[in-house]
């Protein structure tokens, strides 16, 4: 049971609070005099004043509480800060415990660093104002709100003894993905996994309008909670009743971790906003409401009055109470801190790559498909990867995931279900299958949830995957964005250690919608992943099923990345042995001999193709030339890493400008047959010397419910359209192949015909064979 809190209890509490208050507020305003040694000047405050107040105080309200418990249960604990703009409270808190000295000693626990940490906040070569990377305990910046819950339950995953307290601001629970996220407890196990937390925290307003879930009825939101699966506790701005419900609250959490509790708890803690702040200025109410969100102050400078209010305000907080005259913390302020990693600003949680170990991988040799000559069979490429990810479920029990908006199966990964189930705590019927908790497969109908779960999980030092069908990987666009930054500025920090990468397996793609339409068509998501640094994302189009387990492996291996790659479910045909496939995989991009006809001699025309399906209509291409045109010497080349086509100035994979010229030349014809939109490869080579001849086909928004080559034909990527482009760029081809030109489009004409009379694709077309 929890200890009895006392007065002594709940003073050292107030005492840490208004430390932090007042470190949340110096930041926000003064470059100098931090401990108000002197009367403040108008030349001790910030020229330009950035920050957000309103939900500081709530944060470091919540901070000082969860110390005392952490202290009297050393309780494994991590914060997920929901309102990532309250960075001053995350930062306070850090200093307070001294973790922040520790990472950066020239912001030392005394006056001068004390003087470092205001000057540097939302400042010139400081610091960002939310809960950044730079911030010890962060995982979570809160950059776009959504995500603060999400990431919470990934964290908690696979993590028995971790307790994450995530507040969620009442902003952020008006969106989108925070509500879908409340559902994560039924994929919980009480005895593998953690424990969340949710903090609700109501201050009454966002920016400038009334929270929605701070005006409904009380009963009305205690049944919202209570239907999502929580037992809600309200707390109002009290430190004798927030003791008192944490306390309660651990209890419950202990009672569901020995399985006499089924609902977790959740509280509901009422605040105003920009609690301790100014009441009223220039005659307006500013505490309790909307404009105590950001700066309540903004004219210090130039207003003596507003002056006067600023150091009202801090001096409200007894500073001499709570800092001797060198700037440090009293002991009675770090009373309540905990030791070492118990601080949640230095859990090893909350820095992942500190406890992450590497995967155990099975030998992907073992899984490659037996191929005897190119392009005379197929395979379903990701049913083959499935086999592989079903082995390393097998071996990493308890660090790896797969993510998945309920298309495992039909992403053909169903053999993962050989090893493990599919989380769920929830009732199970006799009808389901792959049901049951601890299931290493993550399920839910939410690309937010699932990317929010994994990104808690890699951040955390644990491996995973997301597969998901190519055009609604969309959906997730904004969070991948947070991620990239995120790992982006984490790279930069030295104490921040390498995580795992964010693995997306990218199915059910543009060109093999059989079953959907045009609103399943889209390839996009590779345009926003290179308009990252170089130095976070990768971009993979393996071909066939051995390049994707290479691939594969490759990826799971990798760190500090976003891994893209696009592999098709349908068969496919197989281009590459394993020996082969690897060496290609590690090369980037490459020649294929067996289709080229140019060996020991310049090319005539490059036909070059990235993705599956492109790569399958280059090589008919090829081969209708091969065949008519004996004479032309092509050569045909095949891109997996899209990143070698930039130079290396722009991308560490980029090709040396003399390899490029080599393989590609300077002045021959480029027919560029791609997976995605055209203008993507246009803009990684445009620095190349032969970008003027280079033409590129891929998908141009012309789709609908139809076969695989009428898609093809419909976006100009099919091979009787290549051979078209071949005609008409390579010199001299004009005038005297007229006649096969005009065959190829008479071609395209009855493949179509065909398609509309008999609801298929020409045999000859979808049996092709290279043999």
């Amino acid at each position: 049971m929890g200890t009895i809190v006392t007065m002594t209890t709940t003073q050292t509490i107030d005492a840490y609070w208004r430390a932090a208050n007042y470190l949340s507020v110096g930041q926000i305003y003064l470059l100098d005099n931090p401990l108000l040694t002197e009367p403040l000047r108008p030349e001790h405050v910030k020229p330009r004043l950035l920050g957000h107040w309103g939900t500081t105080p709530g944060l470091n309200f919540c901070f000082a509480h969860l110390n005392r418990v952490i202290g009297e249960r050393a309780q494994d604990m991590i914060y997920i800060a929901g309102p990532g703009h309250g960075g001053p409270a995350a930062v306070a808190h850090a200093w307070l415990e001294g973790s922040y000295s520790e990472k950066y000693p020239e912001v030392s626990r005394d006056a001068d660093g004390m003087r470092r940490l205001f000057r540097q906040f939302s400042f010139p070569g400081g610091i960002p104002s939310h809960v950044a990377p730079e911030t010890p305990g962060s995982i979570h910046e809160g950059g776009e709100l959504g995500y603060a819950l999400a990431h919470a339950y990934g964290a908690a995953f696979d993590n028995p003894r971790l307790v994450v307290a995530c507040v969620i601001g009442d902003g952020e629970a008006e969106t989108g993905p925070l509500a879908t996220s409340w559902h994560s407890n039924k994929l919980l196990d009480p005895q593998r996994d953690g424990v969340v937390l949710p903090i609700l925290h109501l201050n009454g307003y966002k920016i400038a309008n009334p929270a929605l879930l701070s005006r409904i009825p009380e009963t009305e939101l205690l049944r919202l909670m209570e239907g999502y699966g929580y037992r809600p506790h309200v707390v109002g701005p009290s430190h004798e009743e927030m003791a008192a419900t944490l306390d309660e609250v651990f209890d419950q959490i202990a009672a569901y971790k020995d399985g006499l509790a089924g609902r977790l708890p959740m509280i509901i803690l009422r605040t105003p906003k920009g609690w301790t702040g100014p009441r009223e200025v220039d005659g307006l109410p500013v505490e309790g409401t909307w404009r105590a969100h950001q700066v309540p102050l903004s004219g210090v400078r130039d207003n003596p009055e507003h002056l006067a209010l600023l150091e009202e305000w801090m001096r409200s907080y007894r500073p001499q109470e709570l800092f001797d005259a060198d700037g440090r913390p009293m002991p009675a302020v770090l009373r309540a801190v905990p030791e070492g990693p118990l601080r949640m600003s230095d859990s090893p949680h909350a820095n992942g790559g500190e406890l992450l170990a590497p995967l155990a991988l099975p030998d992907f040799r073992e899984y490659a498909v037996q191929v005897k000559a190119p392009a005379a069979q197929s395979s379903e490429p990701t049913r083959v990867l499935g086999t592989f990810l079903r082995d390393v479920i097998a071996a990493n029990p308890h660090t790896f995931r797969l993510m998945g908006p309920d298309e495992t199966a039909s992403n053909r990964l169903q053999a993962v279900f050989e090893t493990t189930t599919r989380a769920w705590n929830a009732a199970v019927e006799q009808t389901d299958e792959h049901l049951a908790p601890g299931g290493r497969v993550m399920e839910v109908l939410s690309e937010h949830l699932c990317q929010g779960w994994l990104e808690g999980y890699l951040l955390t030092g644990r491996h995973g995957l997301f597969n998901c069908y190519e055009a609604f990987i969309h959906i997730i666009d904004a969070m991948f964005n947070q991620h990239a930054k995120w790992l982006q500025a984490a790279k930069r920090i030295p104490w921040r250690r390498p995580v795992a990468s964010l693995n997306y397996l990218l199915s059910s793609h543009v060109w093999r919608q059989d079953h959907n339409g045009f609103s399943h068509q889209d390839p996009g998501f590779l345009d926003i992943v290179v308009n990252k640094k170089a130095e976070v994302v990768r971009v993979y189009l393996p071909p066939d099923a051995n390049t994707l387990l290479s691939v594969g492996d490759h990826c799971l291996r990798s760190r500090d990345y976003v891994n893209v790659v696009v592999a098709g479910k349908q068969p496919v045909l197989d281009l590459f042995t394993m020996d082969e496939a690897i060496a290609h995989c590690t090369r980037g991009l490459g020649i294929l001999p067996w289709a080229s006809t140019d060996a020991g001699e310049e090319p005539d025309v490059v036909l070059a193709c990235a993705g599956d399906v492109p790569t399958l209509e280059t090589l008919a291409a090829a081969a209708i030339l091969r065949e008519h045109l004996p004479q032309l010497k092509v050569r045909v080349i095949n891109v997996v890493d899209l990143m070698r086509l930039q130079p290396p100035s722009e991308h560490p994979h980029g090709m040396p400008d003399a390899e490029f010229d080599t393989l590609f030349t300077t002045g021959k014809p480029i027919i560029f047959n791609f997976h995605g939109y055209p203008w993507l490869i246009h803009r990684l080579t445009y620095r190349r010397h032969g970008h003027a001849n280079l033409h590129v086909r891929g998908y141009k928004e012309e789709g609908t419910t139809t076969t695989p080559f009428d898609m093809a034909m419909l976006n100009d990527i099919d091979r009787y359209h290549l051979v078209m482009d071949v005609i008409d760029r390579v010199p001299g081809l004009g005038a005297t192949q007229a006649h096969l030109r005009q065959r190829m489009s008479d071609e395209r004409l009855r493949a179509r015909a065909h398609t509309r009379e008999h609801g298929e694709d020409v045999p000859a077309i979808s049996e092709w064979t290279w043999a």
